[in-house]
């Protein structure tokens, strides 16, 4: 173990096996040492999840899964770390360059913009979708900590 903070913001929802992600951050920190994780979390509803993953994935093709606060719980627990705190907040996310920073290609964007359109009224109000494209997410900052 060699090392005291391990941080990972905004990267978890590419990963394809969250809980050796999760091992291999605890056998690498030292006892004692902290780990942060910073990500776009799932809102934990079934209609909401189908949305936000749909367009996450639409976005950009490497999206694998955003996931809800209690799914980041047992993450942690399962990989014998100690949760410290989780906190959850929203973010707006500005459409153009949302898109712009993943060269996500036209026919996806129009696409989500297509989806967007079609969305239930409790998912346009939730995710608070603009006319222009842009909506908020949620977000999610968990600390835990190695034991020792």
């Amino acid at each position: 173990a060699s090392f005291e903070v391990v941080i990972s913001r905004y990267s978890a929802h590419h990963w394809h096996d969250v809980g050796q992600a999760l091992r291999e951050v605890k056998r690498v920190l030292k006892p004692g040492g902290i780990f942060i994780i910073m990500d776009v979390m799932s809102p934990g509803h079934p209609v909401r999840n189908i949305w936000l993953q749909t367009v996450e994935a639409l976005r950009d093709t490497s999206h694998v899964q955003n996931y809800s606060s209690g799914e980041w719980l047992t993450f942690i627990t399962e990989a014998g770390l100690i949760s410290r705190s989780l906190i959850t907040d929203r973010l707006p996310l500005e459409f153009a360059s949302w898109i712009a920073r993943m060269r996500t290609p036209e026919a996806l964007t129009q696409a989500i913009r297509l989806y967007q359109e079609s969305a239930s009224a409790d998912v346009k109000a939730y995710f608070e979708l603009h006319d222009d494209g842009s909506f908020t997410s949620d977000t999610i900052m968990a600390e835990a900590q190695k034991a020792g």
